[in-house]
């Protein structure tokens, strides 16, 4: 198995899949990565829906801008996880916002994503988070309930090409000693 730093430097926005399928064995494993993530209070907010229908896929990629390049990830790939959020319970304490940001369904569906995309990445399977999206379409083509919320969808299959690494910052670039902008 890959080291995780491994993992998280070769991981890849991948937006071109091969037409192999995805087992439900793999797509198991990679819904018990989503299952053992962190979230507020173990809250789970999480909700996923496992999209394989072609028509249902069409209906995605018509809630997504032509110019968008995953658009076409939502037919190609064999599979799309739909990651919703359940509103008003991440970030609240009896009912009520805890945080300036109120709804924290933000950063636990990140955590979520993040442990979806490099378990798929340990099993050589290509993901892209899409979040540029008509959400109300999204919410009707999926049937997503009040209360929730369509929040990325995750085209995942085995990928048809490598992707390049696009670069990152660099380390003092970023990291600040006890107050904003003092580097150490």
């Amino acid at each position: 198995m890959t080291d995780l730093m491994t993992l998280m430097k070769e991981r890849r926005s991948i937006r071109k899949y091969r037409e192999t399928p995805v087992t439900d064995l793999v797509l198991n494993q990679i819904c018990e990565a989503i299952q053992w993530a962190p979230s507020w209070t173990n809250c789970q907010c999480w909700e996923v829906v496992v999209v394989r229908d072609p028509g249902v896929k069409l209906g995605l990629q018509d809630a997504i801008a032509p110019g968008n390049p995953a658009r076409k990830s939502m037919v190609e790939a064999p599979v799309v996880l739909a990651v919703c959020a359940k509103k008003g319970v991440s970030g609240f304490y009896d009912g009520k916002p805890s945080t300036k940001f109120c709804d924290w369904f933000m950063f636990d569906l990140g955590l979520a994503t993040q442990n979806l995309c490099l378990m798929a990445h340990s099993l050589g399977l290509g993901t892209v988070i899409a979040g540029l999206f008509d959400h109300d379409r999204v919410n009707g083509v999926l049937h997503v309930p009040e209360g929730f919320e369509a929040v990325a969808l995750v085209p995942l299959g085995y990928p048809a090409r490598e992707s390049r690494n696009p670069g990152r910052r660099e380390i003092h670039s970023f990291v600040h000693a006890d107050r904003f902008g003092k580097r150490p």
